[in-house]
Protein backbone atom coordinates (compact mmCIF):
# COMPACT_ATOMS: atom_id res chain seq x y z
CA UNK A 1 0.00 0.00 0.00
CA UNK A 2 0.99 3.43 -0.37
CA UNK A 3 -0.65 7.16 -0.39
CA UNK A 4 -1.45 8.72 -3.43
CA UNK A 5 -3.35 12.38 -3.93
CA UNK A 6 -6.73 10.78 -5.80
CA UNK A 7 -9.30 12.63 -8.06
CA UNK A 8 -12.81 11.75 -8.21
CA UNK A 9 -15.65 13.34 -10.57
CA UNK A 10 -19.09 13.16 -9.83
CA UNK A 11 -21.55 15.52 -11.81
CA UNK A 12 -18.89 17.29 -13.60
CA UNK A 13 -17.40 18.28 -10.04
CA UNK A 14 -13.31 16.94 -9.68
CA UNK A 15 -12.83 15.81 -5.89
CA UNK A 16 -9.37 15.36 -3.91
CA UNK A 17 -8.38 13.35 -1.40
CA UNK A 18 -5.26 11.19 -0.19
CA UNK A 19 -5.75 7.93 -0.27
CA UNK A 20 -4.09 4.48 0.57
CA UNK A 21 -3.90 2.78 -2.34
CA UNK A 22 -2.84 -0.82 -3.76
CA UNK A 23 -0.06 -1.65 -5.94
CA UNK A 24 -2.48 -3.61 -7.53
CA UNK A 25 -4.04 -0.65 -8.95
CA UNK A 26 -1.38 0.70 -10.73
CA UNK A 27 -1.42 0.81 -14.43
CA UNK A 28 0.26 -1.31 -16.57
CA UNK A 29 4.14 -0.60 -17.00
CA UNK A 30 7.32 -2.69 -16.91
CA UNK A 31 9.50 -0.24 -14.16
CA UNK A 32 7.84 0.51 -10.75
CA UNK A 33 9.62 3.61 -9.15
CA UNK A 34 9.26 5.17 -5.46
CA UNK A 35 8.93 8.48 -6.49
CA UNK A 36 10.81 11.04 -4.62
CA UNK A 37 10.09 14.33 -5.86
CA UNK A 38 7.34 15.85 -8.09
CA UNK A 39 6.16 19.30 -8.82
CA UNK A 40 3.52 21.74 -10.24
CA UNK A 41 3.04 22.68 -13.73
CA UNK A 42 0.28 24.66 -15.51
CA UNK A 43 -1.10 21.15 -16.93
CA UNK A 44 -1.35 19.81 -13.32
CA UNK A 45 -3.32 23.12 -12.19
CA UNK A 46 -6.03 22.01 -15.34
CA UNK A 47 -6.16 18.61 -14.33
CA UNK A 48 -6.71 19.06 -10.56
CA UNK A 49 -9.49 21.38 -11.31
CA UNK A 50 -10.98 19.13 -14.10
CA UNK A 51 -10.39 21.73 -16.56
CA UNK A 52 -9.58 20.77 -20.20
CA UNK A 53 -11.31 17.38 -20.76
CA UNK A 54 -7.65 15.92 -20.28
CA UNK A 55 -8.45 13.14 -17.85
CA UNK A 56 -11.05 10.82 -19.26
CA UNK A 57 -11.11 8.21 -16.08
CA UNK A 58 -11.49 8.48 -12.87
CA UNK A 59 -10.55 7.79 -9.82
CA UNK A 60 -7.10 9.27 -11.36
CA UNK A 61 -3.72 10.17 -9.91
CA UNK A 62 -2.51 13.45 -11.18
CA UNK A 63 1.17 14.60 -11.65
CA UNK A 64 2.85 14.83 -14.72
CA UNK A 65 6.51 14.95 -13.46
CA UNK A 66 8.50 12.78 -10.93
CA UNK A 67 11.91 11.65 -10.23
CA UNK A 68 12.73 8.78 -7.99
CA UNK A 69 14.04 5.29 -7.58
CA UNK A 70 13.15 1.94 -9.49
CA UNK A 71 11.89 -0.52 -7.48
CA UNK A 72 11.01 -2.90 -10.14
CA UNK A 73 11.63 -3.41 -13.07
CA UNK A 74 11.21 -5.91 -16.37
CA UNK A 75 12.51 -3.45 -18.92
CA UNK A 76 15.94 -4.46 -20.19
CA UNK A 77 17.32 -0.36 -19.60
CA UNK A 78 16.43 -0.34 -15.52
CA UNK A 79 17.71 -2.22 -12.54
CA UNK A 80 16.20 -1.70 -9.33
CA UNK A 81 17.82 0.78 -7.61
CA UNK A 82 18.50 3.21 -10.77
CA UNK A 83 17.12 6.67 -10.38
CA UNK A 84 15.10 8.24 -12.86
CA UNK A 85 13.08 10.89 -14.20
CA UNK A 86 9.83 11.15 -15.82
CA UNK A 87 8.15 13.98 -17.99
CA UNK A 88 5.54 14.03 -20.32
CA UNK A 89 4.12 11.09 -22.31
CA UNK A 90 0.70 12.26 -20.93
CA UNK A 91 1.00 10.17 -17.50
CA UNK A 92 -0.85 12.56 -14.89
CA UNK A 93 -3.68 12.80 -17.78
CA UNK A 94 -3.86 9.57 -19.85
CA UNK A 95 -2.34 7.44 -16.99
CA UNK A 96 -1.87 7.92 -13.08
CA UNK A 97 1.04 10.00 -12.97
CA UNK A 98 3.70 11.15 -9.86
CA UNK A 99 1.66 12.72 -7.27
CA UNK A 100 1.79 9.21 -5.58
CA UNK A 101 4.19 7.60 -3.44
CA UNK A 102 4.58 4.74 -6.18
CA UNK A 103 4.50 5.14 -9.97
CA UNK A 104 4.38 2.60 -12.81
CA UNK A 105 5.07 3.24 -16.61
CA UNK A 106 6.69 2.22 -19.40
CA UNK A 107 10.30 1.90 -19.01
CA UNK A 108 10.97 3.50 -22.20
CA UNK A 109 9.68 6.67 -21.35
CA UNK A 110 11.99 7.67 -18.48
CA UNK A 111 15.57 9.24 -18.10
CA UNK A 112 18.29 8.64 -16.14
CA UNK A 113 18.82 10.91 -13.90
CA UNK A 114 21.67 12.78 -14.50
CA UNK A 115 24.42 12.27 -12.14
CA UNK A 116 24.70 16.18 -11.59
CA UNK A 117 21.49 16.78 -10.67
CA UNK A 118 19.83 15.68 -7.13
CA UNK A 119 16.06 14.17 -7.46
CA UNK A 120 14.66 17.85 -6.39
CA UNK A 121 16.87 19.49 -9.01
CA UNK A 122 15.36 17.60 -11.27
CA UNK A 123 11.64 18.19 -10.39
CA UNK A 124 12.92 21.66 -9.92
CA UNK A 125 13.14 21.56 -13.35
CA UNK A 126 10.83 20.06 -14.35
CA UNK A 127 8.05 20.06 -17.42
CA UNK A 128 8.67 23.46 -17.65
CA UNK A 129 12.74 23.87 -17.54
CA UNK A 130 12.62 21.13 -20.34
CA UNK A 131 9.94 22.80 -22.68
CA UNK A 132 12.09 26.55 -22.26
CA UNK A 133 15.53 24.01 -22.74
CA UNK A 134 13.85 22.64 -26.35
CA UNK A 135 12.68 26.05 -26.85
CA UNK A 136 16.25 27.29 -26.91
CA UNK A 137 17.63 24.38 -28.95
CA UNK A 138 14.59 25.33 -31.38
CA UNK A 139 15.68 28.92 -32.00
CA UNK A 140 19.82 28.05 -32.01
CA UNK A 141 18.77 25.90 -34.47
CA UNK A 142 17.19 27.97 -36.68
CA UNK A 143 20.34 30.53 -36.61
CA UNK A 144 19.33 32.16 -33.34
CA UNK A 145 22.82 33.54 -31.27
CA UNK A 146 23.71 35.94 -28.84
CA UNK A 147 25.16 38.76 -31.40
CA UNK A 148 21.74 38.62 -33.25
CA UNK A 149 19.95 40.93 -31.09
CA UNK A 150 17.47 41.04 -28.17
CA UNK A 151 15.27 37.69 -27.47
CA UNK A 152 11.62 37.98 -25.93
CA UNK A 153 10.52 36.01 -22.99
CA UNK A 154 6.86 36.15 -22.28
CA UNK A 155 5.07 35.19 -19.33
CA UNK A 156 8.48 35.81 -17.81
CA UNK A 157 8.00 34.59 -14.18
CA UNK A 158 6.07 31.50 -14.51
CA UNK A 159 8.08 28.20 -14.27
CA UNK A 160 9.20 28.07 -18.65
CA UNK A 161 10.00 31.96 -18.76
CA UNK A 162 12.13 31.43 -14.96
CA UNK A 163 14.31 29.20 -16.89
CA UNK A 164 14.22 30.34 -20.15
CA UNK A 165 15.62 33.84 -18.69
CA UNK A 166 17.88 31.64 -16.69
CA UNK A 167 18.97 29.82 -19.24
CA UNK A 168 19.20 32.28 -22.19
CA UNK A 169 21.20 34.99 -19.88
CA UNK A 170 23.60 32.16 -19.05
CA UNK A 171 24.10 31.52 -22.43
CA UNK A 172 25.33 35.42 -23.43
CA UNK A 173 21.90 36.76 -24.98
CA UNK A 174 20.12 39.83 -24.05
CA UNK A 175 17.21 39.18 -22.25
CA UNK A 176 13.64 41.25 -22.65
CA UNK A 177 11.23 39.70 -20.03
CA UNK A 178 7.72 40.41 -20.27
CA UNK A 179 5.70 40.08 -17.20
CA UNK A 180 2.39 41.46 -15.91
CA UNK A 181 3.73 41.26 -12.16
CA UNK A 182 5.09 44.79 -11.10
CA UNK A 183 6.46 42.68 -7.92
CA UNK A 184 8.41 40.45 -10.52
CA UNK A 185 10.70 42.81 -11.83
CA UNK A 186 13.44 42.70 -9.97
CA UNK A 187 13.56 38.76 -9.94
CA UNK A 188 13.57 38.51 -13.19
CA UNK A 189 16.99 40.65 -13.50
CA UNK A 190 18.33 38.82 -10.97
CA UNK A 191 17.71 35.73 -13.35
CA UNK A 192 19.67 37.74 -15.58
CA UNK A 193 17.25 40.01 -17.54
CA UNK A 194 18.52 42.79 -18.96
CA UNK A 195 14.93 44.53 -19.35
CA UNK A 196 11.95 44.32 -17.92
CA UNK A 197 8.53 45.19 -19.61
CA UNK A 198 4.84 45.04 -18.94
CA UNK A 199 2.48 42.56 -20.82
CA UNK A 200 0.26 45.55 -21.47
CA UNK A 201 2.54 46.60 -24.15
CA UNK A 202 1.26 43.35 -26.11
CA UNK A 203 -2.21 43.51 -25.21
CA UNK A 204 -4.30 45.85 -28.04
CA UNK A 205 -4.45 43.85 -31.73
CA UNK A 206 -1.43 45.07 -34.19
CA UNK A 207 -2.50 48.24 -36.31
CA UNK A 208 -0.54 46.56 -39.13
CA UNK A 209 0.43 43.36 -40.48
CA UNK A 210 4.16 44.12 -39.77
CA UNK A 211 5.69 46.67 -37.22
CA UNK A 212 9.00 47.81 -36.08
CA UNK A 213 11.41 44.89 -36.37
CA UNK A 214 12.59 44.06 -32.60
CA UNK A 215 13.08 40.75 -31.37
CA UNK A 216 15.92 38.35 -32.60
CA UNK A 217 13.94 35.89 -31.09
CA UNK A 218 11.25 34.74 -28.51
CA UNK A 219 9.99 32.20 -26.34
CA UNK A 220 6.16 32.82 -25.44
CA UNK A 221 4.11 31.24 -22.98
CA UNK A 222 1.34 33.36 -23.62
CA UNK A 223 0.10 32.75 -26.70
CA UNK A 224 -3.26 34.83 -27.72
CA UNK A 225 -2.55 38.44 -28.88
CA UNK A 226 0.64 38.44 -27.31
CA UNK A 227 1.81 35.67 -30.01
CA UNK A 228 0.27 37.56 -32.73
CA UNK A 229 1.89 41.80 -31.73
CA UNK A 230 5.39 39.46 -30.77
CA UNK A 231 5.22 38.00 -34.66
CA UNK A 232 4.56 41.22 -36.26
CA UNK A 233 7.55 42.94 -34.81
CA UNK A 234 10.07 39.87 -35.26
CA UNK A 235 12.99 40.70 -37.14
CA UNK A 236 13.86 39.42 -40.45
CA UNK A 237 14.93 35.59 -40.17
CA UNK A 238 13.48 35.87 -36.35
CA UNK A 239 11.78 32.72 -34.70
CA UNK A 240 9.12 32.50 -32.33
CA UNK A 241 9.13 29.26 -29.78
CA UNK A 242 5.49 28.63 -28.97
CA UNK A 243 5.41 27.14 -25.47
CA UNK A 244 2.31 28.17 -23.97
CA UNK A 245 -1.40 29.53 -24.05
CA UNK A 246 -1.85 31.60 -20.88
CA UNK A 247 -3.51 34.31 -22.63
CA UNK A 248 -5.17 32.43 -25.46
CA UNK A 249 -5.50 29.82 -28.23
CA UNK A 250 -6.73 31.89 -30.79
CA UNK A 251 -4.19 33.82 -32.44
CA UNK A 252 -5.21 36.92 -35.22
CA UNK A 253 -2.64 37.11 -37.61
CA UNK A 254 -1.81 37.37 -41.43
CA UNK A 255 0.83 35.50 -44.04
CA UNK A 256 2.87 38.48 -44.12
CA UNK A 257 5.29 38.68 -41.31
CA UNK A 258 6.06 34.65 -43.37
CA UNK A 259 6.29 36.31 -46.74
CA UNK A 260 8.15 39.42 -46.20
CA UNK A 261 10.44 39.01 -43.22
CA UNK A 262 10.72 35.40 -43.11
CA UNK A 263 9.92 34.43 -39.67
CA UNK A 264 9.49 30.73 -37.93
CA UNK A 265 7.21 29.75 -36.01
CA UNK A 266 8.50 26.68 -33.70
CA UNK A 267 6.01 24.41 -32.09
CA UNK A 268 7.40 23.19 -28.69
CA UNK A 269 5.90 20.18 -27.75
CA UNK A 270 7.79 18.56 -24.36
CA UNK A 271 5.11 15.36 -23.86
CA UNK A 272 6.22 13.40 -27.11
CA UNK A 273 9.36 14.54 -27.48
CA UNK A 274 11.42 11.77 -28.85
CA UNK A 275 14.40 10.22 -26.57
CA UNK A 276 17.46 11.17 -28.47
CA UNK A 277 16.26 15.12 -28.51
CA UNK A 278 14.98 14.45 -25.06
CA UNK A 279 18.16 13.47 -23.41
CA UNK A 280 19.88 16.24 -25.63
CA UNK A 281 18.08 18.35 -23.84
CA UNK A 282 18.55 17.16 -20.43
CA UNK A 283 22.48 17.38 -21.34
CA UNK A 284 22.11 21.19 -22.09
CA UNK A 285 20.21 21.74 -19.18
CA UNK A 286 23.09 20.15 -16.77
CA UNK A 287 25.85 22.27 -18.77
CA UNK A 288 23.86 25.86 -19.12
CA UNK A 289 21.51 26.04 -16.02
CA UNK A 290 23.06 28.21 -13.72
CA UNK A 291 21.98 25.79 -10.27
CA UNK A 292 22.16 28.56 -8.72
CA UNK A 293 19.76 30.35 -10.22
CA UNK A 294 17.76 27.43 -9.96
CA UNK A 295 17.90 27.59 -6.53
CA UNK A 296 16.85 31.27 -6.63
CA UNK A 297 13.69 30.43 -8.58
CA UNK A 298 12.61 27.24 -6.17
CA UNK A 299 10.13 26.66 -3.74
CA UNK A 300 10.12 23.57 -1.59
CA UNK A 301 6.74 22.30 -0.92
CA UNK A 302 5.20 19.21 0.69
CA UNK A 303 2.71 16.17 -0.54
CA UNK A 304 0.09 18.31 1.30
CA UNK A 305 0.77 21.40 -0.38
CA UNK A 306 -0.37 20.38 -3.94
CA UNK A 307 -3.75 21.29 -4.31
CA UNK A 308 -3.65 24.84 -2.97
CA UNK A 309 -0.41 25.14 -5.34
CA UNK A 310 -2.10 23.57 -8.45
CA UNK A 311 -5.03 26.12 -7.81
CA UNK A 312 -2.45 28.94 -7.36
CA UNK A 313 -1.03 28.04 -11.00
CA UNK A 314 -3.79 28.43 -13.09
CA UNK A 315 -4.43 31.79 -11.62
CA UNK A 316 -0.58 32.81 -12.28
CA UNK A 317 0.04 33.23 -8.43
CA UNK A 318 3.36 30.67 -8.81
CA UNK A 319 6.17 32.51 -9.77
CA UNK A 320 9.57 30.40 -10.50
CA UNK A 321 9.32 26.52 -9.87
CA UNK A 322 8.27 24.02 -7.05
CA UNK A 323 9.89 21.09 -6.08
CA UNK A 324 7.82 18.75 -3.75
CA UNK A 325 8.94 16.16 -1.62
CA UNK A 326 6.75 13.09 -1.59
CA UNK A 327 9.31 10.53 0.20
CA UNK A 328 12.39 9.95 1.34
CA UNK A 329 15.11 7.92 -1.32
CA UNK A 330 15.30 4.26 -0.82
Amino acid sequence: MFNALVLEESAGVVTHAVRSVDDAALPAGDVTVAVEYTTVNYKDGLVMGGAGGLVKRYPHVPGIDFCGTVIESQHAKYRPGERVILTGWRVGETQWGGYAARARVNGDWLVPLPSALSARQAMAIGTAGFTAMLAVMALEDHGLTPPGGEVLVTGAAGGVGSVATALLAALGYHVTASTGRADAHEYLKTLGASQVIDRTLFADPARKPLEGERWAGCIDSVGGNTFARVLAQLKYGGSIAAVGLAGGSKVDTTVIPFLLRGVNVLGIDSVMCPMPRRLSAWRRLCADLPLAKLEQFTLDATFADLPQLAADIVRGQVRGRVAVRVSHPI
